[in-house]
């Protein structure tokens, strides 16, 4: 079974994703930590991010493995580097490429073959697994986004994070290939003013589910 999940940075894509698959002793495949594990990779070389030659050539290559449900790359677990401010600013530009993205989803739909999963990114439910038995889009405002995205990255101005996440959902939906959208049958969660728990139990209620595994 495969529960996917879309949605704009910080509306608590990830953390909402990875309680339910804990509930429900699901596997948690984060499709947007592959780009951003490519991203991280490729500046961490001094990449050019404009040259997207090179940066097909550092998908092709890379090691990239799930280990205990957090992204390794060569061996290494870079899950503390994938949200940094400086792999924000350049992983939408890296997904742009439509061969990257070919990439991404064969990994994603490899990992999820033989497997129960809950997942998330932006064009889960639309591209990668279209056929997901349940789907949902979550969404917050841009202001409350920030807000959470704040206490992640101490040190930084609020006004540039939330024009950071502005930028980024132009970007996300704008590009030509995997653009941020709501699926027609995906159901529709503002997540603004839930918590954890209240978002969890919308989703387990749209699922149909009473009683999961703690």
């Amino acid at each position: 079974m495969i529960v996917a999940i879309d949605g704009p940075a910080g509306c608590g894509k990830s953390t909402i994703a990875k309680r339910l698959a804990k509930d429900l002793g699901f596997y948690f495949l984060n499709t947007g930590s592959f780009y951003r594990a490519i991203t991280y990779s490729y500046i961490s070389q001094n990449g050019d991010v404009e040259d997207k030659e090179a940066i097909l050539e550092c998908a092709k290559n890379i090691d990239l493995r799930i280990i205990d449900s957090l992204v390794h790359v060569d061996g290494v677990n870079v899950e503390p580097f994938l949200r940094t401010p400086q792999v924000d600013k350049y992983s939408s530009l890296v997904s742009n490429d439509p061969r990257v993205r070919e990439i991404v989803t064969s990994l994603s739909r490899e990992v999820a073959a033989s497997l129960n999963v809950v997942t998330e990114g932006r064009d889960t439910t639309t591209v990668i697994f279209p056929n997901a038995e349940y789907k949902f889009y979550f969404d917050a405002s841009c202001e409350v986004r920030a807000e959470r995205r704040m206490k992640d990255q101490e040190g930084e101005r609020y006004e540039d994070v939330l024009n950071a996440i502005i930028e980024r959902d132009k970007n996300d939906r704008e590009k030509p290939v995997g653009a941020l959208k709501i699926a027609s049958d995906a159901t529709y969660i503002d997540t603004s003013n839930l918590t954890i728990e209240e978002v969890c139990d919308k989703v387990k209620a749209a699922m149909q589910i009473v009683n999961v595994a703690n």
